[in-house]
């Protein structure tokens, strides 16, 4: 089996790569090639023992995405985008990456589906951001999306396009709505969401972090075990039992940010929360406003996809995955 990896230098496409070798399998078809992509160069997967391509692509070059499936990979993770923050400080470059980038894509798995057949599985990552205010809570798996942010509005067009190319037969794809990952690892990025991250992971290893916005503010979160576990679920499911809704809102688990703070300091202890500065931002602040506080995700649930049910478990896993084990 080839997999084809796309934003494999991000940190869910690294810890992908890295589970699809540690199995050595997707369902139980063996893993033979895998070619992983991203505008930067990615990094092999560690004890991987079949053949391993790495490709520097910009996805939305015209006729880069035509080369990458020129060895017609039997699965797609699509995971590329630029984040929440940056897609909404430079519009242009938005609507590059995160459409047309997927577009270019599904037209190139398209032609050739219709000149030879060709038809692969494309998981590709969506995001609640595809959901704006007002919202209840919980969010049913029935709502309408209607996105408050350019990023939220390209993954929306892309998840209409995903079910309209399934449907037509050029390809078997499911759309991954992804919870706010957390906690991630490495260093802050661009994602307006960060600081959910941020507030845990700097305090946990002795530095101080920054929160821009009040500790009532309520959101929807897994950890990046959990968005691996999602993605390759969605590679293998039955997409008969998924129905012709191929774009699902995945389980996770609802918390304020005041309920992230007091399972810091469970897990923690004082020392570590007195390590968050309090540093209110207006911009990230008005974007909060209109976020998913959380789902039922009765459908994903039905269908085998699972996460944490807890933020000590969430900082539990990251301590385990990224820390040793130990604090």
């Amino acid at each position: 089996m080839h997999i084809l990896i796309i934003g494999a230098a991000g940190m869910v496409g690294r810890k992908l790569a890295q589970r699809l070798t540690s199995d050595g399998a997707l369902g139980n078809r063996p893993i033979e090639a895998m070619t992983l992509v991203d505008v930067v160069t990615p990094e092999a997967p560690e004890g991987f023992t079949g053949k391993v391509t790495l490709e520097t692509v910009d996805l939305s070059t015209p006729g880069e995405a035509e080369r990458l499936i020129a060895g017609r990979p039997d699965a797609i993770f699509h995971l590329a985008a630029i984040v929440s923050g940056e897609a909404e400080l430079d519009f242009d470059k938005g609507y590059r990456i995160n459409l047309d980038g997927t577009r270019y894509l599904f037209d190139a798995i398209r032609i050739a589906h219709g000149q030879e057949g060709y038809k692969p599985r494309v998981v590709f990552t969506s995001s609640i951001a595809v959901f704006g205010a007002p919202l209840p809570y919980p969010i049913p798996d029935e709502f309408h999306t209607t996105p408050l942010t350019s990023y939220g509005t390209q993954k929306a067009i892309c998840e209409l396009l995903l079910a309209d190319y399934s449907r037509r037969g050029f390809f078997d794809g499911i759309g991954i709505r992804l919870p706010t990952i957390c906690i991630r690892p490495g260093k802050p990025n661009k994602a307006a969401s960060g600081f959910f991250s941020n507030i845990l992971r700097e305090p946990l290893a002795g530095i101080e972090a920054v929160l821009p916005v009040p500790d009532d503010i309520r959101h929807w979160h897994a950890s990046p075990r959990s968005a691996v576990g999602f993605l390759m679920h969605g590679a293998t499911i039955d997409l008969d039992a998924v129905g012709p809704r191929r774009n699902l809102s995945m389980p996770g688990l609802s918390a304020t940010v005041g309920e992230q703070i007091e399972a810091l300091r469970r897990v923690a202890g004082d020392k570590a929360v007195k390590l968050i500065r309090r540093e209110p931002d207006e911009m990230i602040m008005r974007m909060c406003a209109g976020w998913a506080p959380g789902f039922e995700a009765k459908r994903a649930t039905a269908l085998g996809f699972t996460a944490e049910t807890s933020f000590d478990e969430i900082i539990r896993v990251h301590i385990e995955d990224e820390m040793g084990g130990k604090l």
